[in-house]
């Protein structure tokens, strides 16, 4: 408020002084005035499925992902993504058969995609996406035994399936990374995976018969650019499930190639690998992804059996010479030696002062 003072002597007071300077500092950009569009999920994953997702399967699956929550949703347009949709939407996957883990997957690829589109001013609100908890399930892997039927029955279809198929296991890479080598991948012992889900690159060393398996025959011809580029996934998993039928695994519905790679993992964790190299030779992007095998490393437990074996009727007697708190009631008698030497040793004569 401007006294009388300061209006008759031309002086502006402090107030009008600090008015004056935050009136100077607004600024109008009309030119950021946007229209308000409204989307569908597919019209918004149409837009931007090639930017954020490379091609191969997981591209694929996020597809079928992303087609089922439109059709969910009816098609219907939003210029906002409210926390109210979400929920419906997680509670109809929900009703439909869902579990958690699949809710997950789906709702990663739609997070991915909203926060694109907020992004890029599309959208001008987004839900909170919390993680479905889920449960650890059992993790199949195969028996030496299993291996040896399923490898013989798929070499016998395919010479080329065989080898990737031993491959993935002594290597635990996923089969887009196999299928996607190159000779400049493979360096003396090693093999590189450069293109991984994780976007991670990883080297490991290889074994022997991965040494062996990377050969190709001498043929007449142009060369493959990779050892596995004769091959699609498609010709693998139908060469497997062909194979996988034969040897009476067909009813196993956890026998598919993805095995492979928890065969190679549970077998390092067996042999004793700590965990940190595990996760290192898989290449997972967090430790908790390796730790679903650490059931498996029962080496550190071993001495606990020892314990556990000890001879029932020597267990019994230490804990009764050793425990403080047994009654005489309990406690068990002595021997008749112990009976008869007490009273012996208390009238054992007293040797005399004298005699010194």
């Amino acid at each position: 408020m401007m006294t009388t003072e300061a209006i008759q002597e031309d002086e502006p007071s402090d107030h009008f002084s600090m008015f004056s300077s935050q009136i100077s500092k607004i600024k109008y950009s009309y030119n950021k005035i946007r229209e308000v569009k409204s989307y569908r999920v597919g019209e918004l994953f149409s837009a931007y499925r090639d930017i954020l997702w490379d091609d191969g399967r997981h591209k694929y699956n996020v597809s079928s992902f992303i087609g089922e929550i439109d059709e969910i949703l009816l098609g219907e347009r939003f210029s906002a993504f409210d926390q109210s949709t979400l929920d419906n939407l997680i509670g109809t996957l929900r009703q439909r058969g869902n579990s958690n883990a699949t809710i997950n997957r789906k709702m990663a690829a739609l997070s991915k995609l909203l926060r694109k589109a907020h992004k890029m001013g599309d959208i001008h609100s987004l839900p909170e996406f919390r993680r479905q908890k889920e449960r650890a399930g059992r993790i199949r892997f195969l028996e030496r035994d299993e291996e040896a039927r399923l490898f013989a029955a798929i070499k016998s279809r395919s010479e080329d399936a065989y080898r990737l198929s031993v491959f993935l296991v002594d290597t635990g890479c996923r089969l887009g990374e196999a299928l996607g080598l190159i000779w400049n991948d493979i360096q003396e012992h090693r093999v590189s995976f450069w293109i991984t889900k994780s976007g991670r690159s990883r080297t490991i060393p290889m074994t022997e018969r991965v040494k062996e398996v990377i050969k190709l025959p001498v043929t007449e011809g142009r060369r493959p650019k990779g050892p596995f580029t004769k091959l699609s996934q498609a010709q693998f998993r139908a060469i497997w499930n062909d194979a996988k039928a034969e040897v009476g695994l067909g009813a196993d519905d956890q026998v598919v190639p993805h095995i492979l790679r928890h065969t190679c993992a549970s077998r390092l964790v067996q042999g004793g690998i700590d965990i940190r190299r595990v996760q290192m030779w898989l290449g997972h992007q967090t430790l908790s992804m390796t730790m679903r095998y650490a059931h498996l490393a029962t080496n550190d437990l071993d001495g606990c059996v020892t314990v556990l074996e000890t001879p029932r009727g020597e267990a019994a007697v230490g804990r009764a010479e050793s425990s403080v708190f047994s009654s005489p009631l309990t406690a068990p008698s002595a021997s008749p030696s112990k009976q008869k030497a007490e009273p012996a040793d208390a009238k054992a004569p007293r040797k005399s002062s004298k005699a010194k």
